[in-house]
């Protein structure tokens, strides 16, 4: 079985407008501050090197076009799969998809909350998630988890968090 990426990021969607009559949540897109929220944490990923090899978006507009915002920042944009089961979905779902892709050397999900907040506090552990975001994980927030000790624990650090 290949190892386990040395290096996860989690972003969650940036910030989305309200359901316009007749739209149903799935399709809800990013407001202005959502575009711009968007684009200024994904340049400061880009700028500080957090480059995925791999990234793992939700089909949900708002996630979409997250993940067109952070694409845009690099010059050679990573492999992008987009995952209906992402959308809404429990941790469990993103546990799933990141064993599909063990092999990864990094791998970016892009997707909602609580599941950003609680794969947060599954990897890096509760005391520090509620350090990194005392107030509920953000929106367009980018969490840098990197693997700790040996390949055969699952041990993760929080090493970065961006905001916009």
């Amino acid at each position: 079985m290949p190892p386990p990426p040395s290096r996860i990021f989690l972003m969650r969607h940036a910030q989305s407008g309200w359901a316009m009559p007749g739209q149903t949540d799935f399709d809800r897109r990013l407001d202005g501050q959502g575009q711009a929220e968007a684009l200024a944490v994904s340049r400061r990923a880009a700028d500080a090197g957090f480059r995925p090899e791999l990234v793992l978006c939700s089909t949900a507009q708002r996630c979409r076009e997250t993940a067109d915002a952070f694409l845009s920042a690099f010059g050679h944009p990573p492999d992008i799969v987009y995952c209906d089961d992402l959308y809404n979905a429990p941790p469990a779902a993103y546990f799933d998809r990141l064993s599909q892709h063990r092999g990864h050397a990094s791998i970016l999900l892009i997707g909602h909350n609580p599941a950003m907040e609680e794969i947060l506090e599954t990897l890096a552990g509760m005391r520090t998630a509620a350090e990194a975001v005392p107030d509920g994980y953000p929106t367009a927030g980018f969490a840098v988890l990197t693997h700790v000790g040996d390949i055969a624990e699952e041990g993760w650090a929080l090493t970065a968090f961006l905001r916009s």
